[in-house]
């Protein structure tokens, strides 16, 4: 890889439990730590609190909003991309990604997981998807473990 940043896709729900959201916050921290830019929808739940986490730990983040206006973003985002292409976004999500790491989440996240392989990013499951072909995580520490593999081979 020439001396671009690497970009992670944080994706996962809207509507997240506690458990997630510090899943999520964590997932952000560690995309911080290991020097990548995080991008996500820009929006609540998974999103926001990835951001937080990336956010408070000095990392770069990107939301790429469904529709046209910055303010949509939440707080932790610091770059807000409006693509007024609504959940067409997915697929910019993804295809923007050099590494996914893929949350609890519903239909869209499902989408996003579909763009991932349809573009061959490398996915890490931390949501309990289970899909043939994604890097399956049990805890945070997996994520940092599996992500900074990912990340070494992208630089060799």
């Amino acid at each position: 890889m020439n001396n671009q940043q690497i970009v992670v896709s944080v994706i996962g729900g809207h509507e997240i439990n506690q458990e997630v959201e510090n899943i999520a916050y964590n997932v952000g921290k560690i995309v911080a730590e290991v020097g990548a830019v995080l991008v996500c929808g820009g929006l609540g739940g998974v999103m926001k609190a990835a951001a937080k986490g990336c956010s408070e730990a000095g990392g770069l983040t990107i939301g790429l909003l469904p529709g046209k206006d910055k303010s949509d973003a939440n707080e932790y985002i610091k770059i807000a991309l409006p693509t007024t292409i609504g959940y067409a976004r997915n697929a910019m999500v993804a295809s923007s990604a050099d590494i996914i790491i893929a949350l609890p989440g519903s239909h869209g996240t499902a989408c996003e997981i579909s763009y991932g392989f349809v573009y061959k990013r490398p996915i890490i499951d931390i949501g309990n998807w289970d899909k043939e072909g994604m890097l399956k995580a049990n805890n945070v520490s997996e994520v940092k473990g599996i992500l900074n593999s990912l990340i070494e081979e992208k630089r060799a």
